[in-house]
Order: structure tokens, then sequence, then C-alpha cells
């Protein structure tokens, strides 16, 4: 079982950066995809980026362009760099691992709350 523990959020004011980390509890080189997923309140969780055991990344709309996840293997780490912050970017952030197997594994980690202030 995969545990994931991110760090780095907290409050920024509008237009500036933070960047999260998620670290894994054992090697990530064979998971297929590593995540970054966000919930605000009264909302559904949401994917934001997600990067492959390849390097592919995915991005949601919203963020594209002002957001950039990548993983470092050797540190069992994924990393969401977020610049350009806007208050609706304000949410609990989740660092999700996804591993297909002969069935598929989705590992979640406790989330770290971002505040963006206007």
């Amino acid at each position: 079982q995969v545990q994931l523990e991110e760090s780095g959020g907290g409050l920024v004011q509008a237009g500036g950066s933070l960047r999260l980390s998620c670290v894994a509890s054992e090697s990530i080189f064979s998971i297929n995809y590593m995540g970054w997923y966000r919930q605000a309140p009264g909302k559904q969780r949401e994917l934001v980026a997600t990067i492959t055991r390849y390097g592919t990344t995915n991005y949601a709309d919203s963020v594209k362009g002002r957001f950039t996840i990548s993983r470092v293997n050797a540190k069992n780490t994924v990393y969401l760099q977020m610049n350009s912050l806007k208050p609706e970017d304000t949410a609990v952030y989740y660092c999700n691992a996804h591993l297909i197997a002969t069935v598929s594994y989705d590992y979640w980690g406790q989330g770290t709350q971002v505040t963006v202030s206007s």
C-alpha cells in the first residue's frame, strides 16, 4: 500500500506562487499515473494535473499555462508548481497514485489546503 504525504500548501495573494510536494512511501517508478486533484468547499473533487511514468502530462483547462506537474522518481516525489494563482484556485489539493495491474489501485494523500486571497 502506497502512502502519500502532501506539503507546501498555504495562504498566498492572487498572482502569487506555491509549490506542492507529494512524497510516496515507496518507489513511484512503476506507478502509471501520479496526479493532483483538488476539492473546493461545496464542490466535487476535480482533476488538476497528471503525469505518467513516462513523463506525459495532462492538465485541466483551468490551470493550463499556470501550473506545472513534475515527478522525480529517485526521490519518490511529485511536484505541482502553481503560478499566477487566482482566488478560484482555493481548495484542498490531494495527491493521487494510480497503479494499473490486474486491477487498478488508487491511493490518496490527506490533502493540503491552498488559499488564494484577492
